[in-house]
């Protein structure tokens, strides 16, 4: 034994179990057949209904209760009930590999440097590939010392409880209290040890299989405590981006509140801070007549067969581009406003090109939310109902979202080259304001009786 372990001080390894009957009593078993005895072992059971406890209640063991589980928290109580110098954190579902386990892994607390200590993690034979993939690339066979990395993982660790005194575990974070407790203790200058030789099967992966979900708070848990990542690197990948507009119009001049309803739009455009240029695609003269001093905008003359009804907006936005490229214009982002909105919400054109970056996505497309009853009326005026019925809107768990392409969206230029603005990762912008889905069309001039 080595000389810090000597007088073999008491080690408290704090188990905690939510429906773990299938592992627990081999979690238990394998722990009692470590060489390393002068142990005692606490679960902090979050209400399990299957029958872990009964499990757990033939090995003599303390049992704790925990309602409103947290990680953290199902810690700190576990660890303040216990007795022992040393704390161990093991996941009921993690089963030591061989009697060594615990020694190896405590052994490494003689250093006064180390705040804290995790072991390997071993897949089991009937892990997904993903779970396996997972802990084979984090969990290897070189032992290390942290110094500014605070990965850290409590599905097998230990730490001492003065240590702990000074840097108890997160209360109130859902996920990943682990990684928050050693960023805490990197930052004061403490190291973190991975001793591979301190290893336990792990059925399912870091990650959990991918979910999504959890993956998400995660995130933005990490976002908080890095210093080495913040979202606002995104922002400046954003103006390093060349973005333009392109407003299609096939319609005449038509005036809303005194002014044309493009020219609603284009005053939009120029309060965008992100954008690089401006473009009509017209193939009106009296447009082109209109706008052609206009310094910050540019006309691009389409052909009128481009206005056809029986075309879509893609057919537009691939001829711009085509016809930007030809004179070597190039950029890497388009934003399409079409001139029909006139109640466009404030800074939507650069907070859809955000979303468009911050997020990942391929397209993002304004959007409003529908949670009216909705019918689908086929060629033969026949009614077929695709939405929830009459039930209240406050209770429907779903809701439509009703596309306004128009109003304002924005992709990537390879999207528009290839015609394809809807396959990929698609973002809706929903918009709340009911007024901002107003669309005008040419025949509103005769229903409000405009005058050009």
């Amino acid at each position: 034994m080595i000389e810090f372990l000597k007088n073999k001080p008491l080690v408290s390894i704090i188990i905690r179990t939510k429906n773990e009957e299938k592992w627990i009593t081999s979690c238990i078993d394998a722990i009692k057949t470590q060489t390393y005895k002068n142990i005692e072992i606490i679960i902090v059971d979050n209400q399990s209904t299957d029958k872990t406890l009964q499990k757990i209640k033939k090995n003599k063991i303390k049992i704790l209760s925990i309602k409103n589980f947290l990680p953290g928290k199902a810690l700190n109580y576990g660890i303040r009930k216990s007795k022992g110098s040393i704390v161990v954190c093991l996941s009921a579902h993690c089963i030591p590999v061989n009697k060594n386990w615990l020694v190896n892994l405590i052994k490494n607390l003689k250093d006064n440097n180390i705040a804290g200590v995790y072991g390997r993690q071993e897949p089991l034979s009937y892990s997904s590939d993903l779970d396996k993939r997972d802990l084979l690339i984090v969990f290897g066979l070189d032992k290390k010392i942290q110094i500014k990395d605070p990965f850290f993982h409590n599905a097998n660790s230990a730490f001492l409880k003065k240590t702990w005194k000074k840097f108890p575990f997160d209360e109130k974070v859902t996920n990943i209290e682990d990684r928050v407790w050693g960023h805490a203790v990197i930052k004061k200058k403490l190291n973190i040890a991975y001793e591979p030789s301190a290893s336990v099967y792990h059925y399912h992966g870091i990650h959990q299989n991918l979910d999504t979900k959890r993956a998400k708070n995660i995130v933005k848990i990490l976002e908080t405590i890095e210093n080495n990542y913040k979202r606002n690197k995104t922002v400046n990948l954003i103006k390093k981006l060349k973005i333009a507009v392109i407003i299609p119009s096939k319609n005449d001049l038509v005036k809303f509140k005194n002014k044309y309803l493009i020219q609603h739009t284009i005053e939009e455009a120029k309060k965008s801070k992100l954008i690089s240029d401006i473009f009509i695609a017209t193939d009106k003269e009296k447009v082109v007549k209109k706008f052609i001093s206009d310094k910050k905008i540019s006309i691009i003359k389409r052909p009128k067969n481009l206005s056809e009804d029986f075309l879509g907006i893609t057919e537009v936005l691939k001829y711009c581009l085509e016809y930007l490229e030809s004179k070597n214009k190039h950029y890497d982002c388009i934003v399409c406003l079409t001139e029909n909105y006139p109640f466009r919400p404030k800074n939507i054109i650069d907070k859809i090109i955000k979303k468009l970056v911050n997020e990942g996505y391929d397209t993002v497309i304004a959007g409003k939310s529908e949670k009216r009853t909705v019918w689908l009326k086929n060629k033969n005026n026949e009614l077929n109902m695709i939405f929830n019925g009459f039930i209240p809107s406050n209770l429907k768990e779903t809701n439509l979202v009703m596309s306004l392409f128009g109003l304002c969206s924005a992709t990537y230029t390879t999207n528009i080259r290839e015609k394809d603005l809807f396959s990929g990762k698609l973002g809706i912008y929903e918009v709340e304001n009911p007024l901002s889905s107003i669309e005008f069309r040419n025949n509103l001039k005769k229903i409000f009786n405009y005058k050009n």
